[in-house]
């Protein structure tokens, strides 16, 4: 192994989503990741949402299995900023994010008010910054931050010194970015990346993009994302969060068989990019 595949690696809260969040740390653990992702608010009203924020039951349930397994929270989910956001709602579940231990938040664009979002993104972080975590916005092509430069452009305008930006390689590749705008950009903004992989070719029409996306990605160095070009255009060594959600596969496999193959696809992978450069 080598020295590049001693980098943190965190199960996505997206690849096991059928699991509660104690569940998702246990599985973590069993795999052999050094972190987990948790989504404490659901991304769509048709998910389960989990009674995890504030004093709850399964807030206690799950700081409990994170000490009894020393798996670590790498990320929070998910903060939208739309027109009608106010920010200080968002209070008890960034609460609830720091008392789990996680470091990022991850926050989406969904307001075509570019100057508005940098504000509100400004305000998450300074509610963000005595609680040690830093909200980073993810582009994603059917939001409003659809791309890199537009989510560059928002994390400058805030200001704020606590935020960065999340590289998930179908979005990035999905909205026709490229490894030279990335390289581009401040290092220090990149915290972790996300890690997947999907179909060269690009879908055609919304429905599929957002299918793709949500349900059916593909195992790291089966597809055709160019994710040694991606790699090596980050800061060496951030930690690579693998958000893989398969729902036929999760049909026949249970979670930790998928979370143990997905990491020793994403070690080949990193191995071969390095090696590579």
């Amino acid at each position: 192994m080598s020295k590049e595949n001693l980098r943190p690696l965190s199960l996505s809260a997206l690849t096991v989503l059928e699991l509660t969040p104690p569940q998702m740390v246990e599985c973590a653990a069993q795999a052999g990741y050094d972190f987990v992702g948790l989504r404490l608010l659901p991304a769509t009203d048709h998910e389960v949402r989990h009674d995890i924020v504030g004093d709850t039951p399964l807030k206690r349930e799950t700081l409990a299995r994170l000490k009894d397994t020393g798996i670590r929270v790498l990320d929070a989910e998910i903060l939208r900023l739309k027109p009608d956001t106010d920010v200080r709602a968002y209070e008890p579940m960034m609460q609830t994010a720091a008392e789990l231990g996680a470091r990022y938040l991850l926050v989406a664009g969904n307001d075509p008010d570019e100057a508005r979002t940098a504000n509100r993104l400004a305000q998450l972080c300074e509610l963000a910054a005595p609680l040690g975590l830093t909200p980073s916005l993810e582009p994603m092509p059917w939001t409003d931050a659809k791309d890199i430069v537009r989510a560059a452009r928002i994390v400058k305008a805030s200001g704020a010194k606590n935020t960065g930006l999340i590289v998930d390689p179908l979005h990035f590749d999905r909205a026709g970015s490229s490894t030279d705008e990335l390289r581009a950009l401040p290092r220090e903004w990149f915290g972790y990346v996300q890690f997947c992989d999907a179909p060269a070719e690009r879908p055609k029409d919304l429905e599929t993009l957002l299918y793709q996306a949500r349900c059916e990605r593909m195992i790291p160095g089966e597809g055709g994302l160019d994710l040694a070009g991606i790699l090596r255009a980050l800061p060496d060594g951030v930690p690579v969060s693998i958000e893989v959600p398969m729902e036929r596969w999760a049909k026949t496999a249970k979670a930790v068989e998928r979370a143990k193959k997905l990491r020793e696809a994403t070690l080949a992978v990193l191995d071969k990019a390095y090696a590579l450069s």
